[in-house]
């Protein structure tokens, strides 16, 4: 087992982290939902229309970027698989990572530039989740088949810490008070950023692609690909293998009911990432500040439950490891449905009650804890179900799984709180998609199929 490429391995986690931690849930996600909802307010909504309207075109801007992904994952899997190469394809979409969250800067109070913003996000999230696909197909090659949940579980550990320090900082010295102008140490934003104009906030995009930039560097430096011959791009012939691995579903049942249950609990746990800011945003009042502590607590809570949740996979596998997180998330969106500021599962609230905080923040912890979790063990069983050969076709299989359905998450959430006007009941079809993925987890088998 080499030591120094597992390292650079988990290196990956602790770059790409960033992008979930500071923009798609604590910091970015907040602030567009705070000036989108300022800009529907300046155009004649209300309150709460303007707070609805906001979540629902979060939710587009996440629809159209799955649909996307969900095209082009399993066809670039294919393409590099057949060519014995992935470090080339995990440059050029690094590059897209970099560049996508650098152009979040354009997203200025006024809100004009909305839209602009939601395409420079997606295109970053293309980016993140493609050298996902890439990084995670080396993971055969890394260490024995028994350890494998330990080093999944630790690199998603690694990962989180990257996170939370990348997040520490940003409140520190850069996110600012929308009332005050001023970070959680009490001062203006580093870099003389102006607080009037939200640079300080405004800047968790440039930072992000900085984090990623700087910390990859391990990576591309320890992280060697297999020798091996390297043979030209030949997209029929990565077609032809994509459409047999498509084809031989029909007689890999525990392939299929796993890649569908992993469809469904990843595109649910994805929408509970990248709505949880928002709901905090808008339904509790939270500023970007406030939802930064709250993204530290859970955040260090989560790596040290992922961190165990790997020694457990070890020692039972991953599929007991999924089916107990999924449990958890179910819990915790008949939580998040049954509680507002006025009331929680029916039973009202004194004004300003800080009991829906306090919940709040342990569904944060529940949620980073057993999302982490479930990740890990996820993709633990996922390298059960193939070989270190056709590693990258099969997780670009399991991503486009994971993206197959990935707008519809979000364009559940978007059509339901549209249509009911209540941003809490639109988190509800989030519970049919776990349950769903716990029903088909039925037929899988926990030492996966590859031989077949």
């Amino acid at each position: 087992m080499n030591r120094k490429r597992i390292w650079g391995w988990w290196f990956y986690d602790w770059a790409s982290q960033p992008y979930a931690t500071l923009l798609l849930t604590f910091i970015f996600s907040i602030y567009f939902a705070e000036v989108a909802k300022h800009r529907f307010a300046m155009l004649g909504a209300d309150t709460v229309q303007a707070g609805a309207q906001a979540q629902a075109l979060w939710g587009w801007g996440l629809s159209v970027t799955g649909v996307i992904i969900a095209l082009l994952a399993p066809v670039l899997g294919a393409v590099a698989d057949s060519t014995g190469r992935r470090m080339p394809w995990i440059w050029l979409f690094s590059a897209l990572y970099v560049a996508g969250a650098a152009g979040l800067w354009v997203l200025a109070p006024d809100g004009a530039a909305l839209i602009p913003a939601l395409v420079f996000f997606g295109l970053g999230l293309i980016g993140m989740e493609f050298t996902a696909i890439f990084t995670n197909a080396l993971m055969p090659t890394l260490t024995s088949h028994e350890d494998m949940g330990r080093v999944s579980g630790s690199g998603y550990a690694f990962g989180y810490v990257g996170g939370v320090l990348s997040l520490v900082v940003m409140l520190a010295l850069f996110a600012e008070s929308a009332t005050t102008g001023l970070t959680l140490l009490g001062q203006p934003p580093a870099l003389g950023l102006d607080a009037a104009a939200r640079e300080g906030t405004r800047f968790v995009g440039p930072f992000t692609a900085i984090w990623y930039a700087v910390f990859m560097v391990p990576f591309f430096l320890w992280v060697r690909e297999p020798r091996g011959p390297s043979r030209p791009v030949r997209p029929g012939a990565a077609m032809g293998d994509l459409g047999r691995l498509l084809a031989s579903l029909r007689h890999r049942r525990s392939l299929a009911a796993w890649l569908l249950s992993s469809m469904f609990s990843r595109d649910a746990l994805n929408a509970l990432y990248s709505f949880g800011g928002v709901y905090a945003a808008t339904v509790l009042g939270w500023p970007v500040i406030w939802s930064g502590v709250f993204g530290v607590v859970s955040a260090v809570s989560a790596a040290i439950i992922c961190w165990l949740g790997g020694r457990a996979d070890r020692a039972h596998g991953p599929k007991p490891v999924i089916v107990t997180c999924t449990l958890a998330l179910i819990a915790v969106c008949a939580v998040v449905v049954g509680m507002s500021r006025e009331q929680f599962m029916g039973l009202p609230l004194a004004p300003g009650s800080r009991i829906p905080d306090a919940i709040f923040f342990a569904c944060g912890v529940a949620i980073g804890g057993a999302g982490g979790m479930l990740q890990a063990a996820s993709r633990t069983l996922m390298v059960r179900h193939t070989t270190a050969e056709r590693a990258t076709e099969a997780f670009g299989l399991y991503a486009l799984s994971g993206k197959a359905t990935a707008f519809l998450a979000p364009f559940l959430i978007a059509t339901v709180t549209a249509a009911t006007g209540s941003q809490r009941i639109g988190i509800s079809p989030l519970i049919v998609m776990f349950l769903l993925s716990l029903a088909l987890l039925r037929w899988v088998k926990p030492e996966g199929e590859p031989g077949q």
